[in-house]
């Protein structure tokens, strides 16, 4: 399958509420689209995870950041032009996602990826793909496919064909916070 189609496919079980696996700038992934409050339940459930844990969402571009976690402040903006390695950041508030997809305060996290499957899947999607580690909570995140366990698996919709043979190790992402006065505090180095 190519990768066009791969994606295609599945952008096309995210609109239809579906939960897919697939490569991320970091680990893999469980993702399902960002808006869809079902969907993210079920990610939640997948992962035995308590809803109280927010997950993070990837965008594939400054637009599709700005339009869900509104304006990036200037320390943040400088601080991901500087980051050597992909960089979750927690915004204040997050805005046309899911509800059950923000923490206990309003925040969102998102991860501007420029990787290029996971950034092809937004656009394809047409907005925030839910980015979590295929695993169930408190396990090791998977760095390639060969470590997703045969539950998470089977537990997913799709799971895409890109990179399903890739062996190199990948770590999660830096996290950070955003504060409303532009400073920066590294939750995750």
């Amino acid at each position: 399958m190519n990768l066009s189609e791969d994606i295609s496919r599945a952008a096309a079980v995210m609109k239809s509420g579906g939960v897919i696996l697939y490569p991320t700038d970091t680990v893999w992934g469980l993702g399902c689209d960002a808006r869809n409050p079902g969907a993210v339940a079920r990610i939640f459930e997948i992962k035995r995870r308590a809803d109280s844990k927010a997950l993070i969402s990837l965008v594939s571009s400054e637009e599709m950041l700005r339009a869900h976690a509104g304006e990036i402040p200037e320390g943040i903006a400088g601080y991901l032009r500087d980051a050597s390695r992909p960089t979750t950041v927690v915004y204040p508030g997050g805005t046309g996602v899911a509800g059950n997809l923000l923490g206990e305060d309003g925040s969102i996290g998102m991860r501007l990826t420029r990787e290029a499957y996971s950034a092809a899947l937004c656009e394809a999607l047409g907005g925030p793909v839910v980015s979590t580690s295929a695993n169930i909570s408190g396990e090791p995140a998977p760095s390639c496919y060969c470590e997703i366990s045969a539950e998470i698996r089977e537990a997913a919709d799709y799971t895409a064909s890109y990179r399903r043979d890739d062996t190199a190790k990948a770590a999660p992402s830096r996290v950070v916070k955003a504060g409303t006065d532009g400073s920066v505090t590294v939750l995750r180095p």
